[in-house]
């Protein structure tokens, strides 16, 4: 019997002492993170030097530019830049708007064009308005309810969903599709209620398609803030006649040079084998894209130094990837996954920062369900942290193009209720960071690319 506890001992050792080496690698991870963290004074700079970061733009170059810097300082084994041609498309002067009741009786209300939409003639539209609460009622109202008409999109994201994101998938499509849909029937405009789960006078932008609408056929879109589309609605239960006035000189230029900045830690053991860290550099044009995606881009960079200060040796090769243009296109995406299948690499994790800078809750995966279980292994090494989240669902835009057997993808998932207070909006600005939530979010993501580091992935060939 002795030599039977003798030998649960002589297990049991290396296992309890791989688990204080990870306790004690995380906790490293955590102290560095929170006392000499450089996610909050990186963002400083991207924010509030070079501001929004359109895909296109000459802030979106000089972004590139200080990310590489960043890299290059950090002593890694590689950073270079990964050329990608991306839309350019332009806001131009000022968008105007009002609601006309009478002749003479007018009231402003807050627009912003929808990214990729048209312009409107240069005198502006104005039409009476049609209401609906998403694209399904289009067909039932039929051309000749709407065609001459201005379609106000009015669906408001669900504030009795508690997950902020679900909301808003179940109302994007208005925004992205509208103004396809409502062409067909003969509309003249579209305009969206913000994707904003509160009122305020902030529109919110956010990309549109035209899908295969003619150029000649296709109609300006514009978002109106919660409270403008609260006005326009009472104001159309009142008067069903009112006209709705607004100008926008947005335009479509021809593609565009840009990059995708990366770097890398080669790994010691198995160099072919590769993590990836990503976020998306570019940003709207509103605000400075502080949360989206600021944040991401230097909790990104910040898992690289976090991991070289506490000295910790990364066994297989891990890669920071900055994405261009998720915004409105996901070509630094797409360019990148096509460059990885040219040249054969090896990915087994990419993990992506692309919900704001907010408190960690922790991170959904999209994986089988043998690696689902051995993440869900060391849940309780994050617990300590008040991460708790850990379960299957999306990850996120930019890596998702990397999506095959054998890879798993995971998305921080930060506390998500005041995301959409900012989102595509100028309200997304650097005060509306909280310096320590951004550091958490970064030691989180270094915590789980060491873990992934450390252990790798269970394989179907395992």
């Amino acid at each position: 019997m002795k030599y039977f506890w003798l030998a649960v001992l002589l297990i049991t050792i290396p296992i309890n002492a791989q688990q204080l080496n990870d306790e004690k690698q995380i906790g490293d991870i955590y102290k560095e993170a929170l006392s000499n963290g450089k996610s909050y004074v990186w963002l400083n700079y991207l924010s509030n030097q070079i501001g929004a970061r359109l895909s296109g733009s000459l802030q979106a170059e000089k972004a590139v530019g200080y990310t590489k810097s960043i890299m290059d300082s950090l002593g890694l084994d590689k950073v270079w830049l990964q050329a990608v041609k991306v839309p350019k498309w332009v806001r131009g002067i000022p968008e105007f708007a009002y609601l006309e009741s009478g002749a003479g009786f007018t009231n402003n209300v807050p627009i912003r064009a929808l990214g990729g939409s048209v312009a409107t003639p240069m005198g502006g539209i104005k039409a009476n308005v049609i209401e609906v609460q998403g694209i399904e009622e289009l067909e039932a109202l039929g051309k000749a309810k709407i065609e001459g008409k201005i379609v106000f999109f009015n669906k408001p994201m669900d504030p009795t969903i508690i997950n902020t994101f679900e909301a808003y998938a179940k109302v994007a499509n208005q925004r992205y599709s509208g103004a396809a849909e409502a062409s067909k029937y003969g509309a003249v405009g579209v305009i969206v209620r913000s994707l904003n789960l509160r009122l305020d006078d902030f529109p919110h932008t956010g990309a549109m398609s035209y899908g295969n609408v003619p150029l000649e056929k296709r109609i300006p879109a514009a978002a109106i803030s919660t409270n403008g589309a609260e006005l326009l609605s009472a104001s159309l239960k009142l008067n069903p006649n009112i006209k709705f006035f607004f100008r926008q000189n947005s335009k479509n230029l021809p593609n565009v040079d840009s990059y995708n900045v990366i770097g890398e830690i080669r790994g010691s053991t198995y160099p072919d084998e590769v993590i990836v860290v990503g976020a998306n550099l570019d940003s709207w044009d509103l605000g400075d894209g502080s949360h989206d995606n600021g944040a991401g881009v230097v909790q990104s960079m910040e898992v690289l130094r976090l991991l070289n200060e506490t000295g910790y040796k990364p066994k297989r090769t891990i890669r920071v990837v900055l994405f261009m243009n998720e915004e409105n296109g996901l070509r630094g995406a797409t360019s990148y996954a096509s460059e990885v299948a040219k040249k054969g690499e090896n990915h087994i994790f990419a993990l992506e920062s692309d919900s704001g800078g907010f408190s960690p809750r922790g991170f959904s995966f999209d994986t089988d369900q043998s690696n689902l279980e051995q993440v869900l292994g060391w849940k309780k090494l994050f617990e300590p942290y008040m991460v708790h989240l850990f379960e299957k669902g999306f990850s996120g835009a930019d890596i998702n193009p990397l999506k095959k057997d054998n890879i798993v993808l995971a998305g921080l998932r930060p506390d998500s209720q005041r995301y959409f207070d900012h989102h595509h909006s100028e309200n997304d600005t650097f005060e509306h960071i909280n310096k320590r939530e951004l550091e958490l979010g970064a030691a989180a993501m270094a915590s789980l690319v060491y873990l992934f580091d450390t252990y790798g992935i269970i394989t179907s060939n395992n």
